[in-house]
């Protein structure tokens, strides 16, 4: 098992490292820590939760019905909550992989992931919901054997890497199924894509039963940042990390009945034009801004492409401050709806930690 880390918090390292491969994506890298750390994906049973939407909530809610911890990304209150445990936790669960890490030059994610195999060994763990990251097929958690996937449903996402269609898409989600999975699917069109495999239709608690191999008599219900969080009343503030298309158009089903303000910002490879459309179906007024992700476009940039869709679009790019100009705009009897990446999100629970 793993050697002895070099100096330094294990969080700031970690944070130093690229979060994408510079040779292509592929499982080799993470096969080889995972072999140097004793292989600890094999100490536990998993079920494998891909998808384009509601992957978090579903690992939580699976784990939790299971008797098991989760492994999620990305993050919003912290680099712990992915590991579900908490900052020390977290420091003592990288610095346990952090010397293998670096011995093969592994990812943010790659590091990340193997991290949480590793701790959930040291915690004694048995059984563990997994959400993928990117995908399936080339997604650093395709090294664990699951006996159920869950697909929570496909939608048009990282189309330069899975695929042009929602086809294609998911055949690379449910790569990932062995030939003795169980697969669960929230759609159940893509059964064809699993020839030979039992496939039953469903969400978390079908998946949970098919893990478990009896019936769940009451759904776990759980909570995450960051996932219709309600975080103040007057004004009604809500934090949803609405992080896509298929995301936005969910939380436009479920945020009908308000009239919101809105203040999101949105990474620059999604479907940028697809969520302001549908956003704009809750609200007339806009506030862009920005968070820390290199990815995330500039305030300015998303407040000019959010222009044709709202009736008031205004430029805030500290998202603090965003956030603040949302609720003078709403006032104490309107509501504010922050969305988009949920990167913003994060950067927001650090800035805002102790604000009221």
């Amino acid at each position: 098992m793993g050697s002895v880390a070099v100096p330094g918090t294990s969080l700031a390292w970690l944070e130093s490292l690229s979060p994408w491969p510079v040779d292509g994506f592929g499982t080799e890298r993470m096969r080889a820590l995972l072999e140097r750390l004793g292989n600890p994906q094999r100490s536990f049973e998993a079920v494998h939760i891909v998808g384009t939407k509601g992957k978090s909530t579903a690992a939580r809610r699976i784990a939790r019905t299971i008797g098991g911890l989760a492994y999620t990304s990305p993050h919003v209150s912290g680099w712990h909550e992915r590991l579900d445990t908490d900052p020390d936790g977290f420091e003592r669960a990288v610095a346990r992989i952090r010397a293998d890490a670096e011995a093969v030059g592994a990812t943010q994610f790659e590091a990340v992931t193997a991290a949480a195999f590793a701790d959930f060994v040291a915690r004694d763990a048995r059984a563990a919901a997994i959400e993928a990251g990117l995908g399936g097929r080339h997604d650093a958690t395709n090294t664990i054997d699951a006996r159920v996937v869950l697909l929570t449903n496909v939608g048009l996402e990282h189309t330069d890497v899975l695929g042009a269609t929602r086809e294609e898409i998911a055949r690379e989600k449910l790569a990932v199924a062995g030939p003795d999975a169980v697969v669960v699917l929230g759609e159940p069109e893509w059964a064809s894509l699993v020839p030979g495999r039992r496939v039953v239709p469903g969400g978390a608690r079908e998946a949970a039963e098919a893990f478990l191999g009896r019936a769940v008599t009451a759904e776990v219900e759980v909570g995450l940042p960051g996932r219709f969080e309600v975080r103040g009343e007057h004004p009604l503030e809500v934090w949803d990390g609405a992080h896509n298309a298929a995301g936005a158009d969910y939380l436009a089903g479920r945020a009908r009945d308000r009239d919101w303000v809105l203040v999101a910002s949105v990474l620059r490879d999604k479907d940028v034009g697809a969520m302001l459309r549908t956003l704009r179906r809750l609200g007339t007024d806009f506030v862009a801004t920005t968070s820390s992700n290199p990815r995330a476009l500039a305030a300015a940039e998303l407040a000019a492409r959010a222009r044709p869709f709202f009736e008031r679009v205004e430029t805030v790019a500290e998202p603090a401050e965003a956030v603040a100009r949302g609720r003078q705009l709403a006032g104490s009897a309107g509501a504010v709806l922050v969305t988009g990446s949920l990167y913003l999100l994060s950067d927001l629970s650090v800035r805002l930690q102790g604000v009221p």
